[in-house]
């Protein structure tokens, strides 16, 4: 499963020929969780409230190259880095 960022010890992923809605897959500190790419939680647990505010800023601030990465995923080809938060 491709990295695509990391940034503050959050690790952001994203899956293969994966299911929709359209999502990428956090992990921090042991949690995992999946995001819309809007920011808002889907599934799992992020306890922190400080990296679920870090998750949401970063996913609006790069939605539209999350956008484009899931085109990639679904046709299986490699997948763009995208900037982490600064």
């Amino acid at each position: 499963m491709p990295v695509i960022s990391t940034f503050f010890g959050i690790i952001v992923r994203m899956f293969f020929d994966d299911h929709e809605p359209p999502h990428f897959h956090v992990e921090y500190q042991g949690q995992f969780s999946t995001f819309d790419f809007s920011g808002k939680l889907l599934a799992g647990e992020l306890r922190s409230a400080r990296a679920r505010r870090l998750v949401r800023e970063w996913a609006r601030l790069h939605e539209q190259e999350l956008v484009a990465n899931w085109k990639k995923v679904k046709a299986l080809k490699p997948l763009q880095q995208i900037a982490p938060l600064e």
